[in-house]
């Protein structure tokens, strides 16, 4: 596995400046110490060029091709739409770049097989933003299953709801299972260690824009996973929740049960005449801005070590067939085995 001295900061190069790629390129610039954002590729005109001088990057492209060849940069963020995650990593390792990419890595399990072909042939680092994994409540329960504490996992469950405000003719089909639910199979893959899903019985409607229904637009799904050592977990998503941005996880076992997540902003409670308040987190951003430093933290240490990356190709690949077999299941209207999408 490839290294960088470990005296140096690791060069990176930001691919993809939308809303959280501008976060990861914050996050390179002024959260991290052990990294040096050195170029900023996006193909927008101009954009790149603004991002590096306000971030103090040497370098911006519109090709990211040009971040390949540049050798200042030793590993890559990728953040760009996800229809081309695939190619990207295919083309940063193929350079010698380590890679970090933004879920999914692949939209297709044969693209996705090409990318970590080609990252496994050039012994680089691959990390995939799955950033539940890093955040301290999902990581504490992680901890107790594998101490014993929770004993055998036998049922799971993973809720995302989104805070709403999207453009529907921007949401590609099969989105919700893809970008969002995605972070979900993940999470319950984590939660239950060593297992891996055999089937997937999903249902979905569109319930908070129902016109974009006929157009292939579903925001929201519940989705059942059996796993192979007999646990049981469901995902649930929706694109609009009216009180903000909301993740929660549970995972019950033999021997106890382990809950994460409430949504709070802060652990203040408000209490008045009115009854007892609390604010609840409005983003992505601010609910799990810890976890988004922690996985570049985590990815950064892997590319200076030459350590595996805590979360890599196959347990992206794992997900996505979740995924898959989820979208499928709402078309067909009927279980789907893993078996059948794993190809």
């Amino acid at each position: 596995m490839s290294r960088v001295n470990s005296g140096s900061p690791v060069g990176v190069a930001l691919i993809g400046s939308g809303r959280m790629g501008a976060y990861h390129g914050e996050t390179l610039a002024r959260r991290l110490p052990g990294a040096r954002l050195v170029a900023v590729v996006d193909p927008a005109p101009g954009t790149a060029d603004t991002l590096a001088t306000e971030w103090d990057a040497p370098a911006a492209y519109t090709d990211a091709a040009r971040a390949f060849a540049d050798p200042a940069v030793d590993a890559v963020v990728i953040a760009a739409p996800a229809r081309f995650h695939a190619e990207l990593i295919v083309g940063a390792a193929r350079s010698g770049k380590a890679v970090f990419c933004e879920k999914p890595a692949g939209l297709e399990p044969a693209d996705l097989d090409r990318a970590i072909d080609a990252v496994r042939a050039a012994d680089v680092v691959l990390q995939v933003g799955f950033n539940r994994r890093f955040v301290p409540d999902w990581a504490a329960a992680r901890g107790l299953l594998d101490q014993g504490v929770v004993g055998t996992p036998r049922l799971l469950r993973s809720v995302t709801r989104d805070p709403g405000g999207f453009d529907p003719a921007r949401v590609p089909a099969d989105t919700i299972f893809n970008e969002t639910l995605i972070h979900d199979f993940d999470t319950l893959r984590f939660l239950n260690p060593g297992a891996e899903a055999v089937e997937v019985h999903a249902t979905a409607d569109a319930l908070v824009e129902p016109a974009w229904k006929d157009r292939g637009l579903l925001d929201t799904a519940v989705v059942t996973v059996k796993f192979d050592n007999g646990a049981i977990g469901v995902a649930e998503a929706c694109f609009q929740a009216a009180y903000g941005y909301d993740v929660r996880g549970e995972v019950f076992g033999s021997a106890g049960m382990a809950t994460m997540g409430d949504g709070r902003a802060t652990g203040m409670v408000f209490s008045g005449a009115t009854g007892r308040a609390i604010d609840t987190a409005r983003s992505d951003q601010q609910l799990l801005a810890g976890a988004y430093i922690a996985e570049l933290a985590a990815f950064i240490d892997a590319v200076r070590t030459g350590a595996p990356a805590p979360v890599g190709g196959e347990d992206a690949r794992a997900a996505l067939a979740i995924a898959k077999a989820a979208a499928r299941s709402v078309r067909e209207n009927r279980p789907i085995t893993i078996a059948e999408v794993a190809k």
